[in-house]
């Protein structure tokens, strides 16, 4: 089988904060990113699903980011908001922070929706079993960033303090609970006025997408919105200053064609004990004795629907990164599928919220892993 790779010569969403504090002369931090090195205020601001491919399809719709266009990213795999706030907030690749997808299996745990941290697809909250700092026991660069005495705050949803993510990837900043997005824009521009360093977040435009599809109306709507919010934050960098606007992945529209569901294949079910991940990303977790069965019928049911592949090639692929610890491997699941095209590998009855959805992402192509660095100076 030929399996995608992700060109290492191709900077990574991990490779941004360490930059951006480089640039700020923060020790302890090394430049991954070229930078100017003479910074002495910045906000990395993170769009949730701006792929680089919907920005440049769409530049018409967001002139202010359009023009700021520079360097692509990868995200890594998965493709998905878990992994990718996790590698802005820890520096590292997936393999390494070891937060593998949407959900999947914690050992002595069970499968983990950790975006919610609760059971998956919808129980109990678990940061009492699972406690955030324990599950992803890295220090975040947040924490390194104000050890070594800057100023550092997350600007984020209100809704989002304290939550398991919160927690586990964007902990050591002092949290700014924000409401829209003149709040956010204000409070951006207060940090980065005031020399410090900020990370901020917005939502939205991966809400749209995955109700209405990437470039429905209701998305273009989002996506101008944003640009007159990166518009607000530029016009008043003070001298010094610098915003740096990331995504944590890109998206796709599924083809209903194209939609496999899983709970209603018995060949896809047969041997297997859990499923983890989302639409385009699945971690299969398998019965003892039934991983060559399993992986089998995978591979033959969804033939050129997916790559599918078991946790020794993905891991051997480079999927995760090049460093894959072992706890890491514990939660990848024995067999990994991700999706080609616009195929979407569906849970109709124990995800039918998430198999409702028309915009999806987490695999390896380009229009979910590369996403872009725009980058403005006061």
């Amino acid at each position: 089988m030929d399996l995608p790779h992700l060109d290492p010569d191709t900077p990574h969403l991990a490779d941004v904060v360490p930059s951006v504090l480089a640039a700020m002369r923060v020790e302890g931090f090394d430049s991954r990113i070229p930078l100017r090195d003479d910074v002495v205020g910045a906000c990395v601001l993170l769009i949730d699903g701006l792929g680089a491919e919907l920005l440049d399809e769409y530049a018409s719709e967001a002139p202010v980011m359009a023009g700021l266009r520079g360097h692509t990213l990868h995200v890594g795999f998965p493709a998905t908001t878990v992994a990718g706030l996790a590698a802005l907030g820890t520096g590292c690749r997936s393999g390494e922070h070891g937060l593998v997808g949407y959900s999947f299996r914690l050992p002595d745990v069970g499968v983990v929706n950790t975006l919610r941290w609760r059971m998956h697809p919808w129980g109990a909250d678990v940061r009492d079993a699972a406690p955030p700092e324990q599950v992803q026991p890295m220090p975040t660069t947040f924490e390194r960033a104000a050890a070594a005495g800057a100023a550092v705050s997350v600007i984020s949803g209100a809704e989002f303090t304290g939550s398991g993510m919160t927690r586990a990837v964007l902990r050591g900043g002092r949290y700014i609970g924000v409401h829209a997005l003149g709040d956010l824009s204000a409070r951006v521009r207060e940090a980065v006025a005031a020399g410090g360093f900020c990370y901020a977040y917005h939502s939205e435009l991966d809400m749209m997408g995955h109700l209405y599809g990437p470039g429905s109306t209701a998305w273009l709507m989002q996506l101008r919105q944003i640009d007159c919010l990166v518009q607000s934050v530029i016009e008043d960098l003070p001298p010094g200053g610098m915003l740096a606007v990331v995504a944590d992945h890109g998206m796709v529209s599924i083809n209903p064609k194209d939609a496999v569901d899983i709970d209603s294949h018995d060949a896809l079910t047969h041997g297997v004990t859990d499923i983890g991940g989302e639409a385009r990303a699945r971690h299969i977790y398998i019965a003892p004795g039934a991983e060559n069965d399993v992986l089998a019928a995978w591979r033959t049911t969804l033939a050129d629907r997916a790559w599918v592949v078991s946790r020794d090639e993905a891991i051997a692929a480079g999927w995760f990164g090049d460093r894959v610890s072992d706890e890491t491997r514990r939660r990848i699941g024995d067999v990994v599928a991700a999706a080609r095209a616009s195929v979407g590998l569906l849970r109709r009855t124990a995800e039918p919220l998430e198999s409702s959805l028309i915009g999806q992402h987490g695999s390896l192509t380009t229009a979910e892993q590369n996403v872009p660095l725009l980058l403005a100076y006061g």
